[in-house]
């Protein structure tokens, strides 16, 4: 499956292993990711493609456009998630 901009995807390795992510820039190293909060669309986390389990899941360009937007639409995705179990 290839990984598009604005993707959510399962961080399997590093302090943020188990956290839901959205990637914002696929680049040669791997993708950069961000959360809205420990991890801001200023400041994305390199990942690499390894680390990562996407998910069938995607921002819009418009959720991708604060902060405040991806870590609502995480929290809703996360949700979706909870209520499934």
């Amino acid at each position: 499956m290839p990984i598009v901009r604005g993707q959510i995807v399962r961080s399997k390795a590093g302090k943020d292993k188990e956290n839901f992510l959205v990637v914002t820039e696929i680049c040669e190293k791997g993708v950069l990711v961000c959360d809205g909060k420990d991890r801001t669309i200023e400041r994305p986390k390199l990942k690499n493609l390894r680390h990562i389990a996407p998910t069938n899941s995607y921002l819009t360009e418009e959720q991708l456009s604060t902060n405040r937007s991806v870590r609502h639409g995480l929290r809703d995705f996360n949700q979706s998630l909870q209520g499934d179990e």
